[in-house]
């Protein structure tokens, strides 16, 4: 006690000088959270203290309830208002350990001690009671005794005091004190797993104010103590098993990485449930703050923050610029009772493009970054495993909803790799998650529907490999063209050869192997710990369309209609409204990477530009070389259609000026082919006769083509 009560007292930080948790525990009364989150690091840093830290390791249950009773000691005689209350008791919670270990590395040898884990949540318990103290009363004499809760176990009075009568002591449930309890399970990050292994879990038990704090998804670092209890061989019998079963008693939670990208705030319901658990003894000061408002300021700022993306990856610039406005996002809208639908905020962007581009590591930098993200292979995901699926609880044998890959992704990005690959199946749960962000569950008695807000970043191949480039993007791509259009951006990226850029490449890609690395000093980019702060300060801002913004994405829309209208005969699709709300979202994306309050012009343009480069490269029709978007949302184009009107109605004029009833299949191709300049595949030629059957013009008999009798009916 006089240790810690010294450590509390005495204890100052170099940079302010005067006496540390002077202020935290002002801070604590005014605030009324009685939460002590104490850094370790500090208290072995301190000298008289250096003995305290190592008791605390050693025989935590004995020395945490220790520091409650010395810090609500002194508060009581600091502070002449404070009364200690039960239902808000002050509570130390250590963290900060010298050592965090891995789920592989918890021994026999660390049960009863402190321990500092990393994991992935991936499961959480409703809320359980916990018995904190038992109320037994006699049934003979009705006498009462009250027990308190020691380790974890009550212990039942076999005597009762007053009447010594054996066994006759009855719980009274509505007299014990309960506290709040979850159980959770935390599972090895990916990174931390050996190659072909499956990951480790362990079961978190936690109470009180920690309900909630750690959501399923959320990478978090654990402090507490590591507990055996006996399982017992049959529940009515005393004999115990000679395995114990594992848990660790959560002491404190820690959800920051200063590495990793923080949630979107402005995404949050208005009715969602946020717990208030502080996780850090510093002050409402951001050391951060300044240098990110200098960072804002330099001109070259929007060039620089791509640069910033992946730094190891060469050119690739418009990419870059559209991932970055990606972990920025745009801004979500609610409904807020007046009948209109909630709004996304967040991107989608697809890569396409030939082997060797990088594309898988821009992704796996994107992943690193994000802070629900769950990187997954088409090839090994299945619908289940993105969406939920049921399973049975392995404590109590009940069936439960696990959460998939973009449920845990709510609130980050979601990367899919070999997106191409994907079944059919698995594919079409994404449309509902592309849109609407949700995803619909009707499972084993369970109907529900849950949350998927994420941003989606896919990359896909194309079919044979190489790009061809005299075939539309969706011939290219195995990907159905209504799953296509839900992306704001979908960028080509093509290995085309070119000496210099060829040069350049090979010398960055060189100085990444050098032992010295010449040119890593010359590329001037963000620090990760700067780029993460700057992103997550720019994604409390909400920023609001100016009257000449909303007037410029209007001319814009109207413009790239227009230009659909060439030679005035058909009306082809360059631009919708999804186009548009895309624009939409990537202006207030870049108004909030230059921390503006409102959406300008400028953000528009860039906006508008990146879109159209995205729209050159994806949507052009290879035959006509304009933007076409039927090309996307049906996979076919609208000259390809009208091509395709043109050829049915000379087959069609062919069989009606044919003299005979009957004609053989091998024979009107051939006069097709006779009175055509464009080559018609056998495919496209079955295609238009059986439009034809449908329009009970003929009749086709005959199983191969050149087998196949075409009869003319009615005409």
């Amino acid at each position: 006690m006089g240790m810690f009560r010294d450590f509390i007292t005495n204890f100052s930080d170099q940079e302010l000088g005067n006496p540390f948790y002077d202020l935290v525990l002002q801070n604590m009364l005014e605030y009324q959270n009685f939460n002590l989150n104490l850094d370790c690091q500090k208290l072995k840093s301190y000298g008289p203290s250096e003995r305290l830290y190592h008791q605390l390791l050693r025989y935590p249950q004995e020395i945490i309830p220790v520091m409650d009773h010395t810090l609500t000691q002194m508060l009581m005689d600091r502070f002449d208002n404070y009364a200690p209350d039960e239902s808000n008791p002050v509570r130390v919670r250590p963290y900060n350990l010298a050592r965090a270990c891995n789920l592989r590395q918890l021994n026999p040898t660390d049960i009863d001690q402190l321990v500092s884990i990393k994991g992935l949540v991936i499961r959480s318990s409703p809320v359980i009671p916990d018995m904190k103290q038992a109320f037994f009363r006699c049934s003979t004499c009705d006498a009462t005794v009250e027990v308190e809760n020691d380790r974890g176990f009550i212990a039942e009075p076999i005597v009762c005091e007053n009447c010594q009568s054996k066994n006759t002591m009855v719980l009274v449930h509505n007299r014990c004190v309960f506290s709040d309890m979850q159980v959770s399970r935390l599972q090895e990050t990916p990174d931390e797993t050996p190659d072909g292994q499956t990951p480790y879990t362990v079961s978190l038990c936690g109470y009180d104010d920690l309900m909630d704090v750690a959501k399923p998804g959320d990478r978090v670092e654990i402090t507490g103590i590591f507990r055996g209890i006996p399982v017992r061989v049959n529940p009515r019998r005393r004999a115990v098993k000679s395995l114990f079963k594992t848990y660790v008693d959560i002491v404190h939670i820690k959800k920051e990485d200063k590495k990793r990208l923080g949630r979107d705030k402005t995404a949050v319901a208005e009715n969602e449930y946020q717990t208030m658990f502080k996780e850090g003894d510093e002050m409402e000061v951001d050391d951060n703050e300044d240098q990110v408002l200098e960072l804002s300021k330099r001109p070259d700022l929007y060039s620089l923050l791509a640069r910033s993306v992946a730094p190891s990856i060469f050119g690739l610039d418009d990419v870059k610029k559209g991932v970055l406005l990606q972990l920025f996002g745009g801004s979500h809208k609610f409904s807020h009772g007046n009948g209109t639908p909630r709004i996304r905020g967040d991107l989608n962007v697809l890569l396409v493009g030939d082997p060797g581009v990088s594309k898988s590591q821009l992704l796996q930098y994107v992943h690193k970054l994000a802070p629900r993200g769950v990187y997954t292979s088409g090839k090994g995901s299945s619908a289940v495993g993105l969406t939920a699926y049921i399973t049975r609880d392995p404590d109590t044998r009940q069936l439960v909803l696990e959460s998939g890959a973009l449920v845990l992704s709510d609130g980050g990005i979601c990367c899919i790799d070999e997106f191409d690959k994907m079944s059919d199946q698995t594919r079409s749960v994404l449309h509902e998650v592309m849109e609407q962000q949700t995803i619909s569950v009707a499972k084993a008695g369970i109907i529900t529907t849950l949350n998927a807000r994420t941003s989606i970043l896919a990359c896909a191949n194309p079919i044979n490999s190489k790009f061809d480039t005299n075939l539309s993007v969706a011939a290219n791509v195995n990907l159905p063209p209504p799953l296509m259009s839900r992306f704001d951006l979908l960028y080509l990226i093509l290995d085309k050869p070119n000496e210099a850029d060829d040069r350049r490449l090979a010398q960055h890609l060189v100085s990444l192997y050098l032992t010295e690395k010449p040119d890593a000093a010359k590329n001037d980019i963000v620090p990760i710990e700067l780029f993460t702060s700057y992103i997550n300060y720019a994604k409390n801002i909400d920023p609001i369309i100016s009257e000449e913004a909303g007037q410029t994405l209007a001319n814009f829309y109207v413009s790239m209609r227009k230009t659909g209208s060439y030679g005035g005969s058909s009306n082809v699709i360059t631009f919708t409204t999804r186009q548009l709300e895309s624009m939409i979202r990537l202006s207030e994306a870049h108004a909030k990477m230059r921390l503006s309050q409102t959406v300008e012009k400028q953000d528009v343009e860039e906006a508008h530009r990146l879109i159209l480069s995205a729209l050159q490269t994806a949507a052009v029709d290879p035959r006509t070389g304009r933007i076409d978007l039927d090309l996307v949302t049906t996979g076919i184009s609208a000259w390809g259609r009208q091509v395709h009107e043109q050829k049915r109605s000379a087959v069609r004029q062919l069989i009606q000026d044919y003299d005979k009833q009957t004609i053989k299949w091998p024979e009107l191709l051939r006069l097709f082919q006779q009175q055509s300049d464009i080559p018609l595949a056998d495919k496209d030629f079955n295609d238009i006769l059986s439009d034809l059957v449908e329009e009970n013009l003929i009749h086709v008999t005959g199983r191969n083509n050149a087998d196949k009798v075409i009869r003319k009916l009615s005409l």
